[in-house]
């Protein structure tokens, strides 16, 4: 029996391709995705990658040999087949593996309404399906082959985000975006069509081999060229998106990152501009502007864990209009609680369309601490670190701990997180305060500690 460990995840499966996963495992999904999720219907689509089309077919013939009509919308990002998904009422499957390098790919997997699957949603069940089959093979079914038919989405897509935003009124704005040879070379062309926005592309050939450099925005080393091109060409602003274009990361007209908690807070600002009163989710690493903005705005802000499927959940459990996480994923109720970095980019343009000010000024309303950024390291006793980091706060009357999500420590004057990777033997720390000089030193200690 083949195990998958090493390849389901807890929310997605991500491997190297062909030495932990083939063809032959993704038509087995695909049997499994229909089985546990009882769908008589499913859309797949999938990224640039090499890889991508034979695994997207593979799964498809799967799922349509278990009675299932198969949707193939092709190339297209991580959003659009959650547009799909929603527009359509079915379960959707997208292959990618996001930033990872290019050997890799992965299948990202949602019920109708592009709900999550995870492992306490459906995920592990269907790990144990193919583990089984790969085993003993494919039982034998009574339903009659699905049928297998091509769509484009793309404009449907396109115009669904468009009537979400109004963007008809903006100033001009030159805009660079760097796609990384990722997804947004096929979505941004498309989306910005008769926008009032002069293009810069960069990086936009699909190239699933990543020639130019990772499609990693969150790296510092990845946004160095959209840097340079904004600072050069005198841009408003740049954008960057990941490899299935999901995320987006924003620099401003001097070429400076703006955190993505700041796009979270602005965002955030704008929807309950539209829905007075409503919940707003952030997690547990985003800054504290968040839920102030959010508070200052009339919103009611909750705080959960990192990681997609928590932030959809309670956005559904709350009926929240919008989420934001620190990694830069932005999910919205009118995309059916599903993340795309497409629909905060464009509240940015409009946000900035619709002031004379730069974008530094507009943001700085809600950049307000200093924060590390996340910083990993490689800890071998993930759990001994951590309790020793716990043990050195839990006694102090001046800080409050909580553990939402790893060791949150929180003091007057500044917080810190620390998470263990669900991957790799890392610790994640996040530090914030209201002063550089204390955030360095908050972060120092509790380095410190972790790296003993």
């Amino acid at each position: 029996m083949v195990d998958l460990s090493r390849i389901v995840k807890a929310y997605d499966v991500r491997g190297v391709v062909p030495d932990q996963w083939d063809e032959a495992l993704a038509e087995l999904f695909g049997a499994a995705f229909v089985q546990v999720t009882r769908a008589t219907a499913i859309v797949v689509g999938h990224d640039m990658r090499p890889s991508s089309p034979g695994l997207a077919r593979a799964f498809g013939r799967g799922a349509a040999g278990r009675g299932a009509d198969v949707t193939e919308i092709g190339l297209c990002s991580t959003d659009e087949l959650y547009f799909a998904s929603g527009r359509l009422d079915v379960p959707g499957a997208m292959f990618t593996a996001s930033h990872n390098p290019a050997q890799y790919n992965g299948i990202k997997m949602c019920r109708a309404g592009a709900a999550p699957v995870g492992q306490d949603t459906g995920l592990a069940d269907i790990r144990a399906l193919v583990e089984e089959w790969s085993a003993n093979g494919l039982p034998a079914t009574d339903a009659a082959p699905g049928t297998v038919t091509a769509r484009d989405v793309l404009g449907d897509y396109a115009a669904h985000l468009r009537s979400l935003v109004d963007l008809t009124a903006i100033r001009p704005l030159k805009v660079v975006v760097d796609a990384g040879n990722g997804m947004g070379g096929h979505t941004v062309p498309t989306v910005f069509e008769g926008l009032p926005l002069e293009l810069d592309a960069l990086y936009f050939e699909l190239d699933g081999t990543f020639p130019n450099h990772e499609a990693n925005p969150l790296d510092p080393r990845n946004i160095v060229d959209l840097q340079q091109r904004v600072r050069d060409t005198g841009a408003d602003l740049g954008l960057a998106f990941d490899g299935d274009a999901d995320r987006c990361f924003v620099v401003d007209e001097r070429g400076d990152p703006v955190s993505p908690s700041a796009i979270t807070a602005l965002v955030a600002s704008r929807e309950l501009a539209k829905a007075p009163g409503a919940t707003v989710i952030h997690n547990c690493i985003t800054s504290w502007s968040v839920p102030e903005v959010v508070k200052e705005n009339g919103g009611t802000p909750v705080r959960t864990r990192v990681g997609h499927s928590f932030i959809k959940e309670e956005m559904a459990r709350t009926g929240a209009i919008f989420g934001g996480e620190h990694s830069a994923h932005y999910y919205f109720r009118d995309f059916w609680n599903a993340d795309t970095g497409m629909l905060a980019a464009l509240h940015v343009l409009a946000a900035l369309g619709g002031q004379s000010g730069p974008l530094s000024g507009l943001v700085a309303q809600y950049d307000r601490y200093a924060a590390s950024g996340e910083i990993n390291s490689t800890v071998e006793d993930q759990p001994g670190r951590a309790a020793a980091v716990k043990a050195a706060y839990a006694g102090r009357d001046d800080v409050s701990l909580d553990e939402l999500d790893g060791l949150t420590v929180t003091a007057d004057d500044w917080w810190f997180n620390l998470r263990a990777s669900n991957t790799e033997p890392l610790l994640r720390l996040n530090v914030e305060a209201r002063t550089a000089p204390l955030m360095t030193e908050v972060r120092d200690e509790v380095l410190a500690l972790v790296r003993a």
